[in-house]
């Protein structure tokens, strides 16, 4: 057991947690004037004064305890998930005390017992009033009892349960959407509140006075579903599997738990109890809430209004990218996104299709035969407006692709580096210039107004050492076209003479 210390709480309240800043159910739904349950990682300790320190202390037991001291005016107990073995309790606003902050605990499922003493308001309390206590007990064990008042405060508010309110919020703990962090980021490391690697499965169990009456069939959960099937009079199986009509334009497909559980209800002289057997310690504390709501006559399932909004808002929301993604593509295509084809390939094949997108479509639909064909067609055009197609080594070029022939190296080996690099350099080049028409969208130089037709041009030649037919064609027509400068459109007109 860990000595009295001194913890700050705010607001009448201070919490018990085994993973720092999970979510959980909201304060005034399960509990009473003493503890509140928040989750399968959170409990809510209740206090008399509002902004003050109490003296706590924390003692992990080897079992339950056998006696209830009557040294304490309130006592309350209810279960937490433990997945790293460790616990702290901390004040509402960050209030801490060493000695109760990451202390050893056992590692699962785990039962928390809250003793408190002296609980009076700043208002009443006097310097002759001994401090107000509270002493935590925890053990380890197998089974989901729910919340519990152990002995209730005589001054005990009795706040009201909302058991259909913890239901939902357990039951969509349960089937959680996939992380929307993007994909261009890097992974997360793995969370470590999330093995459970070598815990043993454990058993939720509810009792109830009266008869009660099992759900049998189907329990929808949005993408996913509950199946229920009778094994006999007293036996159930509890299995999850995905829905034939998923609501969610991107479907859950994980299933919380992908082996089934038997849930077996007993009746004897003092009413009946309901055991769901073999489920995994993680999910014992949200299961026991949904089975307080099934088993006092829930005969709704809160939990789908909720997912069937989530669903429509992640429709509308999926709409509205697709509806943004096509128009995006469509100024990128210039119109409807072409082919399969034509969107793998890099190179000038958007910068074409925005600037003669009929002429894309019909390169794509040409054999491969006459797609050849077309690119030496264009770079010879472009080599003729530019003054080079009487130039020896290009002509050459120019003679070796329409025959079939291999390109020099000086084109194939980097790209054409060598070959551009003697354009530039050979005397017998020409130099004329032609109007530049940037993409006012594009990066670049804005003040630039023309740009040397021969560099223009020669491209058109070196896209035909590309392998592929299209993307040289595709290559050599924008080449081409952008070094016919004002008289683009009349080379376009004449390419798709030449298609004809």
């Amino acid at each position: 057991m860990t000595a009295w210390a001194r913890l700050h709480v705010d607001y009448c309240q201070y919490q018990v947690v085994t993973v720092p800043g999970a979510p959980g159910t909201p304060i005034y739904t399960v509990g009473d004037d003493l503890l509140h349950v928040g989750g399968p990682s959170q409990l809510t300790g209740f206090c008399g004064v509002h902004t003050a320190p109490i003296e706590a202390r924390l003692r992990v037991r080897s079992g339950p305890p056998t006696l209830v001291d009557s040294g304490w005016d309130a006592i309350s107990e209810a279960t937490l998930w433990s997945p790293s073995g460790r616990l702290s309790v901390i004040g509402l606003m960050g209030g801490v005390a060493e000695a109760l902050v990451d202390v050893a605990v056992p590692r699962g499922l785990i039962r928390v017992r809250v003793h408190a003493r002296h609980r009076l308001h700043e208002t009443v309390r006097t310097d002759d009033d001994p401090p107000e206590q509270h002493e935590l007990h925890v053990w380890a064990i197998g089974e989901e009892t729910g919340c519990r008042t152990v002995r209730a405060d005589p001054g005990a508010r009795g706040w009201e349960q909302k058991p259909a309110r913890a239901a939902e919020w357990a039951m969509l703990s349960l089937v959680p959407r996939p992380s929307t962090r993007p994909a261009i980021l890097p992974p997360l490391p793995p969370d470590p509140y999330e093995d459970d690697t070598g815990l043993a499965r454990v058993t939720v169990v509810r009792h109830r006075p009266g008869p009660v009456e099992l759900p049998v069939g189907v329990l929808p959960v949005g993408d996913l579903e509950v199946r229920l099937r009778p094994v006999d009079a007293e036996t159930l199986t509890w299995s999850w599997a995905t829905a034939d009509a998923p609501i969610f334009p991107d479907p859950l497909t994980t299933l919380p738990d992908d082996e089934p559980t038997t849930v077996r209800l007993t009746s004897g002289p003092d009413g009946v109890t309901l055991r769901h057997e073999g489920v995994r310690g993680r999910h014992a504390v949200a299961l026991g809430l949904i089975w307080d709501h099934l088993l006092d006559g829930g005969a709704t399932y809160p939990w789908v209004e909720t997912l069937r909004r989530q669903a429509a808002e992640a429709t509308a929301r999926a709409e509205k990218n697709r509806r943004f993604r096509a128009a995006q593509e469509a100024e990128r295509w210039g119109g409807p996104p072409p082919s399969d084809r034509i969107r793998k390939l890099g190179g000038q094949t958007q910068s074409l299709a925005r600037m003669d997108r009929r002429l894309l479509d019909r390169l794509d639909a040409l054999p491969a035969t006459r797609q050849r064909e077309v690119a030496c067609w264009a770079a010879r055009r472009a080599m003729r407006v530019a003054g080079l197609e009487q130039l020896g080594w290009i002509a050459e070029a120019l003679t070796a692709a329409e025959a079939g022939r291999p390109l020099p190296r000086a084109f194939t080996e980097e790209r054409g580096a060598a070959a551009y690099r003697r354009l530039l350099s050979d005397p017998e080049v020409p130099r004329t210039t032609v109007p530049l028409r940037p993409n006012p969208k594009a990066f670049g130089a804005r003040g630039a107004t023309e740009m040397l037709q021969q560099a223009a041009a020669f491209p058109a030649l070196t896209a035909l050492v590309d392998d592929d037919p299209l993307a040289a064609a595709i290559g050599a027509l924008y080449d081409a076209a952008i070094a016919h400068g004002d008289d683009r459109d009349r080379f376009l007109a004449e390419a798709h003479a030449e298609l004809r």
